[in-house]
C-alpha cells in the first residue's frame, strides 16, 4: 500500500493519456462511431451482433432455449463483433449507441426494431415469444428482481474485481480487497437463495437464471479471471449445484459456443446462421482465423 504513489485529482479531469491495462487502447470518454462500417444482415428474423462474453452468452443461450421450446420465429443470425474497435463502427453504433455487445435487430415486422443491453434483450425476447418469463405475479416479480440484481451486481464483478485482479496495469491491494469482498458477498447472496430454491425465481427456470449463469456460474467454476481459488468458489455449494444443472442443458451448451473465439476449437462457433452450424462450422472443423 505504501508503494503506491499519492495521486491528487486535478480540479478538472482531462483525457491526455491511456489509462493502462488490457483494454486501454479502446477506452475513451466520448461516444459515437469512429469509422464507417455497415453491419451484415442474414436471412433470419433476428440479427444478433455479439461476442461470447458473459453478456453475449445470455442472449445466445436465450435464443437457443427458445428454439428448443419450438419457437421457430427465434431463428437467428449471430454475427461476430470483436471488442477491439469494431464496436465503434457506424452500423453497430446505430444499433447500440452505447457501443457494447450484445445488440439485436428484430426484422420480423414491417419496421426493424433495435434492442440493446442484455437484460433488455432477454425481456424483449421473453415477451415476444411468451416464454421463460412466468405470468403469475409473484414468480414474475421474483424473476425481474433477480434479473435486475444481476444487471446491477455484475459491474462490481467485471468492471471492479475482474479489472483490478486481472486487467489493471498494477495490482492495487485496496482495490482488489474491496471488490473481492463484494463479489464474495454476492456469491453468498446467491448461495442463500439457492439453498431452498432450485432456480432463482423458485422452481422454474427463467430469464433470471439465463442472465446470472454466464457471470456467476462461470465464476463458480473458476472460468472468470483465473480467480476461483482466490475467491474460494468451491465453498458455495448451492451455487455449484445450480451452475452444474444449467450447464448441462443442451441449449446452454450450444449458446455458450456462439461468437466464441477462445478455448478449444471445438467449442468455438464464430458465427451462427443455421442450427446445423454447431456440427459443421466450429473451428475444429473449418480452422479459419477470426476476421478483424
Amino acid at each position: 500500500m505504501t508503494d503506491i504513489p499519492a495521486y491528487e485529482p486535478p480540479k478538472v479531469w482531462t483525457w491526455n493519456k491511456e489509462s493502462g491495462g488490457r483494454f486501454a487502447s479502446i477506452n475513451r470518454p466520448i461516444a459515437g462511431p469512429t469509422h464507417e462500417k455497415e453491419l451484415p444482415v442474414g436471412r433470419h428474423p433476428l440479427q444478433l451482433y455479439s461476442l461470447a462474453t458473459p453478456n453475449g452468452v445470455k442472449v445466445t443461450v436465450m435464443l437457443e432455449e427458445l428454439l428448443a421450446l419450438g419457437h421457430k420465429g427465434a431463428e437467428y443470425d449471430a454475427w461476430l463483433i470483436k471488442i477491439d474497435g469494431n464496436q465503434f463502427g457506424s452500423g453497430f453504433v446505430a444499433v447500440n449507441p452505447n457501443s457494447k455487445i450484445p445488440a439485436l435487430m428484430d426484422r420480423s415486422g414491417p419496421e426493424p426494431i433495435r434492442v440493446f443491453e442484455s437484460g433488455s434483450i432477454l425481456v424483449y425476447l421473453a415477451e415476444k415469444f411468451g416464454a421463460l418469463l412466468p405470468t403469475d405475479v409473484k414468480t414474475r416479480a421474483e424473476t425481474f428482481s433477480w434479473l435486475f440484481w444481476q444487471m446491477g451486481a455484475a459491474p462490481y464483478l467485471g468492471g471492479g474485481f475482474g479489472h483490478f485482479y486481472a486487467y489493471a496495469p498494477a495490482k492495487i491491494e485496496y482495490a482488489i480487497d474491496r471488490f473481492a469482498m463484494e463479489v464474495k458477498r454476492q456469491l453468498d447472496v446467491l448461495n442463500r437463495r439457492l439453498a431452498d430454491n432450485e432456480y432463482l425465481a423458485g422452481d422454474v427456470y427463467t430469464i433470471a437464471d439465463i442472465a446470472v449463469w454466464p457471470w456467476y456460474g462461470g465464476l463458480a467454476k473458476g472460468l472468470l479471471y483465473g480467480a476461483g481459488e482466490f475467491l474460494s468458489v468451491h465453498e458455495y455449494k448451492n451455487v455449484q449445484r445450480w451452475t452444474d444443472a444449467i450447464a448441462a442443458r443442451p441449449a446452454v451448451k450450444r449458446g455458450r459456443m456462439v461468437n466464441r473465439t477462445w478455448g478449444e476449437p471445438s467449442s468455438q462457433l464464430h458465427e451462427r446462421h443455421d442450427a446445423g452450424d454447431f456440427e459443421t462450422m466450429t473451428q475444429d472443423k473449418i480452422g479459419e482465423a477470426v476476421a478483424s
